[in-house]
């Protein structure tokens, strides 16, 4: 497994200068988010300089991860929003090819906004569209050998391992898989029981900690301080053949932000079992 990180982490850094801390702290890759030196209107020969820039510097690239499905959520009854929604998977999926990255992180749509403000959808209606919309970008997604990864997320969406598996083997697509998030899962599951349960759906991992204590958005906490059993989640790993990216995806520390990168890297070691 390899060691990667979300570009969200050098907050306010150069992109360039994040790049080379990520480098030096032991990270093998960089999972890019459309915002900030890329976006979902980028051109080709933007998005495959930033390539350029990344693997001059040693990293690969993990994955894309398009924050705009929240505004745009595949589940909406405004048929206007869930077009664009369509569209950004589209552009996305474009993208990730032009950078040479196999895999895009969608969130599937959303039953209820996080915030408690904004569009409730029927839990049907919101299953039925999420897959209609999947299924109209499925095409692209073969052209371009690029995986649409459903992450689990605080939607109020898919809340069983046993029903992200039908949610996605329903599509019926080798190219829709599934960006499992070990953090997420916490407050209403066990990570170790849904990978072993997703298993080759799985095709990338996010890496966040939480405390149970908390329960609420407060509980995200650095990797090792919360109450993931990050042996059984390896193990769990191992037992399904998992071998591509770990991605931690955090922010910055408000004061010498480079400092969590570093401390992020030791984790993974240590989650690893690596000296």
């Amino acid at each position: 497994m390899k060691k990667s990180i979300n570009i969200g982490v050098i907050g306010n850094m150069k992109f360039e200068e994040g790049l080379k801390i990520i480098k030096d702290a032991g990270f093998e890759a960089v999972e890019l988010n459309l915002s900030g030196v890329l976006s979902e209107n980028s051109s080709e020969d933007e998005v495959k300089k930033v390539k350029e820039i990344v693997l001059s510097n040693g990293l690969e690239i993990a994955s894309v991860l398009a924050g705009g499905f929240w505004d745009y959520p595949l589940t909406s009854g405004n048929p206007e929003i869930r077009k664009k929604g369509e569209e950004l998977l589209q552009k996305s999926l474009r993208i990730c090819n032009w950078l040479g990255t196999d895999a895009l992180l969608v969130v599937p749509g959303v039953v209820a906004p996080l915030s408690g403000e904004g569009e409730i959808v029927n839990y049907e209606d919101a299953y039925r569209r999420s897959q209609e919309s999947i299924k109209k970008c499925v095409k692209i997604a073969e052209e371009v050998g690029v995986y649409i990864c459903v992450e689990n997320v605080w939607n109020k969406f898919l809340l069983s391992p046993l029903e992200m598996k039908k949610f996605v083997e329903e599509i019926g697509s080798e190219f829709v898989k599934v960006y499992f998030d070990v953090g997420n899962i916490l407050v209403i599951g066990f990570p170790e029981m849904w990978i072993r349960i997703l298993g080759k759906l799985i095709k990338r991992i996010h890496l966040k900690d939480f405390k149970l204590s908390v329960g609420n958005i407060n509980g995200f906490c650095n990797l090792l301080e919360g109450d993931v059993n990050w042996p059984e989640v390896i193990k769990a790993l191992k037992e399904i053949g998992y071998d591509s990216y770990l991605t931690a995806e955090y922010g910055p520390y408000k004061y010498y932000p480079e400092t969590i990168i570093y401390h992020l890297s030791l984790s993974i070691d240590k989650i690893l079992g690596r000296k």
